[in-house]
């Protein structure tokens, strides 16, 4: 006689588009990565190492805000999707995220670019998310995971970004946001680039 059936969850495959560029950037988002890790429902399979960009604003680049950190991690997620976005909202919260201007600077932004080849449009949530295939800092990040990663709907995401004109720049000494943290200062440890930069930086 069969015992009673047991429900597994089922896992989905996030991509979570990381930004910062207030503080101590690289410390945040390795921070970050390592939140999102310990995160019941969630396990993070692989994250890529930072790159640099410049800040886009509602009004377009703004070299003059601070330089932008990028990155992307990978994750298997049982969450549903209002968990998923509670859950990394709580941590850009610990983080002294606030959200007072649309777009504006902040020591932390976690975005679900996608998740699986699911479409998901909600007041919450739209997946694939809706400029992900026009930014490079989300694009080429994604690309040091997974070379052949397609985006739900536009296509490959090697593709997508060689059509793009913007370039993130790579930060000297940078490791895997799953790494133990650098102990020499570089670059990815200010919160300024020493030279202008003129990728774009928030999703």
């Amino acid at each position: 006689m069969s015992g009673p059936s047991v429900s597994v969850p089922r896992v989905r495959r996030a991509v979570v588009a990381l930004g910062s560029n207030l503080g101590d950037r690289d410390t945040l988002l390795r921070e970050a990565v390592r939140a999102v890790d310990e995160t019941p429902g969630i396990t993070v399979v692989a994250a890529s190492a930072p790159v640099s960009s410049t800040a886009v604003t509602l009004d377009g680049l703004d070299p003059s805000k601070p330089t932008y950190l990028n990155a992307v991690l990978l994750a298997d997620v049982t969450l549903d999707d209002d968990a998923l976005l509670d859950a990394l909202q709580a941590i850009e919260a610990s983080h002294g995220r606030t959200r007072d201007v649309r777009w504006g600077d902040r020591t932390l932004d976690l975005d679900v670019v996608a998740l699986d080849d699911e479409r998901i449009d909600t007041e919450r949530l739209q997946v694939p998310h809706p400029r992900a295939a026009e930014r490079a800092f989300v694009l080429e990040p994604w690309l040091q995971l997974d070379p052949e990663a397609r985006l739900a709907g536009a296509g490959r995401v090697a593709d997508l970004a060689s059509r793009l004109t913007e370039r993130t720049r790579p930060v000297p000494g940078a490791t895997s946001l799953l790494d133990p943290e650098p102990d020499a200062p570089s670059d990815h440890g200010s919160a300024h680039d020493p030279t202008p930069d003129p990728s774009p930086g928030a999703p």
